[in-house]
């Protein structure tokens, strides 16, 4: 059997095992999962982003904070990025 063909078999037979047991799991846990599922289809094929509408609370959200001036100092931000950039 060709390497890539095998490959292509076992990928195929662990989506389906993925698929089975994501039947099982609470509603909201296979709603995010349908969600990320549409949203890498869609990248492959080209499509826009398209926001949840909690990513749009979100964004509507940080945007008013900044309209109120509320923005991070110079030091909270170097702050942030020694937290959490690679060491």
């Amino acid at each position: 059997m060709c390497p890539s063909l095998y490959i292509w078999e076992m990928a195929s037979a662990d989506l389906k095992h993925l698929i089975e047991r994501v039947q099982h799991w609470p509603q909201t846990a296979r709603e995010e999962f349908l969600a990320v599922a549409d949203q890498i289809e869609s990248e492959l094929h080209g499509g826009d982003y398209v926001a949840s509408p909690e990513e749009l609370e979100i964004i509507d959200a940080a945007t008013a904070a900044v309209d109120r001036g509320e923005i991070a100092s110079d030091a909270e931000v170097a702050a942030a990025f020694a937290i959490f950039s690679p060491k």
